[in-house]
């Protein structure tokens, strides 16, 4: 399981949501294997004034919360992947024990899933 929050500037990427979140997307899949059914992104977009970047105004901020469990390796190629991306990236990777969600009125650490999260 994983949500991810994306974060940047209206007027840079109010038009391209689908395509950061098809790369955020087939990056989860590709290198750390969620079914590909399981998107769940949500979109914080700012004007210039609230969204103060250090480089440029291209810049993304990507917060992915997620159960617990995946290797440092794991999460090492996910930050390489969207590196490669997204020239501007901030990747924050915000991990907690599964028995924290609950997901259709059940402790996710209950659920039978259907991928694996130690990757």
């Amino acid at each position: 399981m994983a949500q991810v929050k994306i974060y940047a500037r209206k007027d840079v990427w109010s038009g391209r949501r689908q395509e950061i979140s098809d790369k955020v997307h087939g990056a989860l899949v590709s290198e750390w294997g969620l079914p590909d059914d399981k998107r769940f992104h949500r979109f914080f977009l700012m004007d210039a004034d609230d969204f103060v970047a250090p480089r440029s105004p291209e810049y993304l901020i990507v917060e992915i919360l997620c159960f617990e469990g995946r290797s440092d390796d794991a999460k090492r190629a996910l930050h390489r992947r969207l590196s490669a991306e997204f020239a501007e990236v901030e990747i924050t990777i915000v991990e907690t024990p599964k028995v924290n969600w609950g997901i259709r009125g059940v402790p996710a650490d209950e659920l039978a899933l259907t991928y694996k999260v130690e990757v």
